[in-house]
């Protein structure tokens, strides 16, 4: 068995070879068509000029790396593990501002008191928050936009 491939090697190729070989020969350098429409497509790309069609800068909105802290009006009691959430200095137990800043979560009461509320976290602010409908500069505008 092994005679006969030897054998084969050593024989002249056959002239389906011969005819494989030369039309790759042909091929070589020969590039498709669609390659060709393709490359002149990514130049034409390439060499346009950057136009910025990003938003302007007054309808950009800030990403939340660029916000001090976000925050929302709660009117519902909170309830955490069984039991309802009061403020500790004044007992009120709605209408809460609760404010999201550097991954806490405070509770603010109408009277103006504020306690960290260390069972909240961010997610659960951001499962709970709608969409942003203001960015305030300061702390006062956004309380003063939100009725505290």
């Amino acid at each position: 068995m092994f005679r006969r491939i030897r054998r084969r090697r050593t024989e002249e190729p056959g002239e389906l070879h011969r005819q494989h070989y030369e039309t790759y020969v042909r091929m070589t350098g020969q590039v498709p068509p669609e390659v060709a429409r393709m490359q002149a497509a990514q130049q034409l790309a390439e060499s346009a000029p950057m136009v910025d069609d990003f938003l302007p800068a007054e309808l950009r909105v800030p990403g939340h790396d660029q916000l001090e802290g976000r925050m929302m009006p709660w009117p519902w009691p909170i309830v955490l593990n069984g039991e309802v959430v009061a403020c500790s200095a004044c007992g009120a137990y709605r209408n809460w501002l609760i404010l999201s800043t550097r991954d806490q979560v405070w509770l603010r009461c109408r009277a103006g008191h504020q306690q960290h509320e260390a069972r909240l976290d961010t997610a659960w602010y951001n499962r709970h928050a709608g969409p942003a409908d203001a960015h305030h500069e300061t702390f006062e505008d956004c309380l003063r936009h939100l009725g505290h």
